[in-house]
């Protein structure tokens, strides 16, 4: 049956295409949206470069047809922006609704409701609006076309402590031949017993990896199995793409760091090592930072520099001067990297859960020839209010990217930091 889907500023600035995404039901845009987007249009960031895109989209529509009437779209459905006249007293608004945006959404969706035999459902990523839509007994969802249940995102590993089958210790295995049924999947890892393997999808085997838990990466060494794999990921330069997603504490950015360090520094595989992260406050923003690039982006990448830290303890040397120095470390602004091209760089993103999926997809297509890229970051700690552990771009990269074998993904669960880290992400 079709429905009419009235779409809220925050879907069109999450995904501009979004109006393509609703088969053939109506897709209705309320004029404050329209009013809205244009003066998003102006700003100078992420925000304003998605405005502009929607504001394209729309125009490629119109082709002579008033966008008031309805416009057929490619799957099928209808375009419309719908305008209502607020002194009618016909369309006159609730008293109980306030002047703001909201409110005016939600006044849309009751006229619809009221003069329209077709389902009408609100579609915003602001959960109050949502919760406000309940309250006066309006339907309403989130954008779901990005939506990934995180339950099905695959840990990336298998554990076999104590096989049933003892197998031979060689270099290469059938997959079959460890009890397996179905193929695994690309760049998936196994523990058999005493055995550490990853499955090679070209070749259809699984193979023995060198990492251990007596590896030693700058004085780092793995404390359980998850760190054995994903250091071998990260350490592996036929695998260009990785994503650690896991929980506080589990040694996501550290191990990266070491292994981006080791890349670099040791192996001489990549010209340096590349780092960043979202600038999203965790509660009020601090305000205007004086300085350079660097020193804007200090706070945010201190926990970079701490473990940077760690990695140089007891060598003497300050990581930031040293590296500065040798012209092996660059703080990236993900702001302005759009229209770059990033070559045979180690890059690594932290804290990566606070991107959308169009901010992820905008930094893989900046990837140039011999470049590794790696996300890290924590499904459950999301700065970003329009995203939560199912919407955001690490996990949504993560699972589309399942199937490929130019990636890997390791899902961390065991915490290393401290005891009581631990326990604090399990029961608070």
């Amino acid at each position: 049956m079709v429905k009419n889907f009235i779409i809220d500023t925050n879907v069109l600035i999450h995904d501009p295409n979004s109006i393509l995404n609703f088969q053939d039901n109506n897709v209705v845009i309320p004029f404050p949206v329209i009013e809205e987007i244009d003066k998003l249009k102006t700003r100078s960031d992420k925000v304003a470069k998605s405005a502009r895109e929607v504001n394209r989209i729309l125009d490629s529509f119109r082709n002579g047809t008033p966008l008031h009437k309805g416009i057929k779209l490619p799957g099928g459905g209808i375009l419309k922006i719908l305008a209502l006249e607020k002194n009618d007293e016909k369309h006159k608004i609730p008293t109980y609704l306030g002047e703001s945006k909201d409110d005016f959404i939600l006044y849309y969706a009751m006229f619809l409701k009221r003069t329209d035999n077709l389902p009408t459902i609100i579609v915003s990523k602001d959960l109050n609006l949502r919760i406000k839509a309940d309250a006066l007994g309006l339907e309403s969802q989130d954008y779901l076309t990005d939506k990934i249940d995180i339950k099905l995102l695959p840990d990336g590993y298998y554990i076999e402590e104590n096989p049933d089958k003892e197998v031979e210790e060689k270099g290469e295995y059938d997959f079959s031949e460890l009890g397996f049924k179905e193929e695994p999947l690309p760049n998936s890892y196994l523990n058999y017993g005493n055995l550490f393997l990853r499955y090679d999808s070209k070749l259809k085997k699984f193979q023995s990896i060198l990492i251990d838990f007596e590896s030693e990466i700058f004085g780092i060494k793995p404390r359980n199995v998850e760190q054995v794999f994903s250091l071998d990921a990260l350490l592996n330069p036929d695998i260009p793409f990785v994503t650690l997603v896991g929980k506080a504490g589990t040694g996501k950015t550290l191990l990266a760091l070491a292994a981006g360090l080791y890349c670099v520094q040791v192996e001489k595989l990549y010209n340096k090592l590349l780092v960043s992260k979202p600038v999203i406050p965790m509660g009020k923003d601090i305000g205007y930072i004086p300085g350079d690039i660097e020193e804007k982006m200090r706070p945010w990448l201190q926990p970079i520099y701490d473990n940077l830290d760690l990695l140089f303890k007891g060598s003497g040397k300050k990581p930031e001067e040293y590296l500065a120095k040798k012209d092996l470390l660059e703080i990236e602004v993900l702001s302005y990297i759009r229209g770059r091209t990033i070559p045979n760089q180690y890059m690594i993103v932290d804290e990566a859960q606070n991107l959308t999926p169009a901010e992820v997809k905008t930094i893989l297509t900046r990837v140039g020839e011999g470049t590794k890229i790696v996300l890290t970051g924590d499904p459950y700690q999301i700065d970003n209010p329009y995203l939560d552990s199912s919407s955001n771009g690490l996990v949504y990269t993560a699972s589309k990217f399942k199937d490929n074998p130019l990636s890997a993904n390791i899902t961390m669960k065991k915490g290393e930091r401290s005891e009581l880290a631990t326990v604090s992400s399990e029961i608070l």
